[in-house]
């Protein structure tokens, strides 16, 4: 059972408080229904996030105490990284230790359980605080069952050209401008950060691999009984040397109508952190596209309906626009970048393209 919010949350990024290293914490802040009273990094102290994020009041602080003593009183300590591997700096255990003796909870989407932690799970016993691990995989474990999706829904399955640009940001992006449009829309969370801003979900890439299709199969029935318009979140890169077999997953265990393609323009090898000599290039958009529909139609019909696209490698608006329109001539999809303008432009093509289909 996840806890229910909302919460008063410290976000621990000691010395990692960037937009790949710290993206759950990115994810949390902007989408989240928590209140972020701080951000717990020393190489940061002194700073606030309103400098990078105009409009988020949130202080940097140096030191677990000073958080405590602020105006707002935080009641948990979220870890706000999500490192390949998933394993807790060992650097962070005096931190992690600390907020539990001040009885707060803590909650981590790492790989590495806090709460299977002999150290920490007799502090928490002490004090009363609660360990909550969000990769913890469900009870609930099974196969696909071949279900079909419930007349009048649409699921739409945002997948990627690379890991970290973005699939969970454009699902919540195209949620938020269906229900301002009058849709019945929700997101179905299948990673950890998603499932802290939603309150629910699976994080599928903890799931035994026998299982994962049918975990995505379950989750998206769910997600249809929350709404008509079911965006599923994306995770890893079908071509990813080390994530692509929860794409696949999801693929085939969310038998979308439709997928998002979600690209990052001008970058040219997949981040690959801990093999930094190692090439992987980025595919080709257009080929890859195909590529997804026919991998998607080797169980069911499904077809790419628009383009998100991450432009902030371009810092100029007027330069992200021009390359957003070039995208759209190539591939004759419509395109936007959701999290820097808004996705009320792209929502309604995507709208329209999925209704089309005949298949829904």
């Amino acid at each position: 059972m996840l806890p229910a919010g909302p919460r008063r949350l410290v976000i621990l990024t000691e010395g990692q408080f960037g937009i790949h290293d710290a993206k759950t914490a990115m994810g949390v802040i902007r989408y989240g229904r928590d209140d972020v009273v701080a951000i717990l990094d020393s190489t940061m102290a002194g700073r606030n996030l309103s400098e990078s994020m105009p409009g988020r009041d949130i202080p940097f602080v140096g030191s677990l105490a000073e958080a405590l003593s602020g105006r707002t009183r935080p009641d948990g300590l979220l870890i706000g990284i999500a490192p390949t591997g998933g394993k807790l700096p060992t650097s962070w255990r005096a931190m992690i230790l600390e907020a539990i003796d001040a009885g707060l909870d803590i909650h981590s989407g790492l790989h590495q359980f806090l709460g299977d932690d002999p150290e920490f799970a007799a502090a928490a016993q002490r004090t009363g605080s609660r360990l909550i691990d969000y990769r913890r995989p469900p009870d609930r474990m099974e196969t696909t069952v071949g279900r079909r999706h419930e007349p009048g829904k649409r699921v739409i399955l945002t997948v990627g050209t690379d890991c970290a640009i973005g699939k969970m940001s454009v699902a919540l992006e195209l949620v938020a401008s269906a229900r301002r449009d009058g849709a019945e829309a929700v997101m179905v969370p299948t990673g950890q950060t998603g499932m802290m801003i939603e309150g629910w979900g699976c994080a599928v890439d903890r799931v035994i691999s026998d299982f994962t299709n049918g975990t995505v199969e379950w989750l998206v029935e769910q997600g249809e009984r929350r709404g008509d318009w079911v965006f599923v979140e994306g995770q890893g890169s079908i071509d990813h040397p080390a994530y692509s077999a929860v794409t696949l997953g999801l693929i085939h265990g969310a038998t979308p109508h439709a997928m998002v393609m979600v690209h990052k323009p001008g970058m040219a090898e997949h981040d690959f952190d801990h093999l930094p000599e190692a090439s992987f290039p980025i595919a080709e958009l257009g080929p890859f596209i195909e590529l997804h529909e026919r991998i998607a139609g080797m169980v069911a019909p499904s077809k790419v309906v628009g383009l998100a696209l991450n432009t902030s490698l371009f810092r100029d608006d007027d330069a992200a626009r021009r390359v957003i329109d070039e995208i759209a001539a190539e591939t004759g999809l419509p395109a936007d970048d959701p999290v820097r303008f808004g996705a009320d432009r792209l929502w309604p093509a995507i709208r329209d393209r999925v209704d089309a289909l005949p298949w829904v």
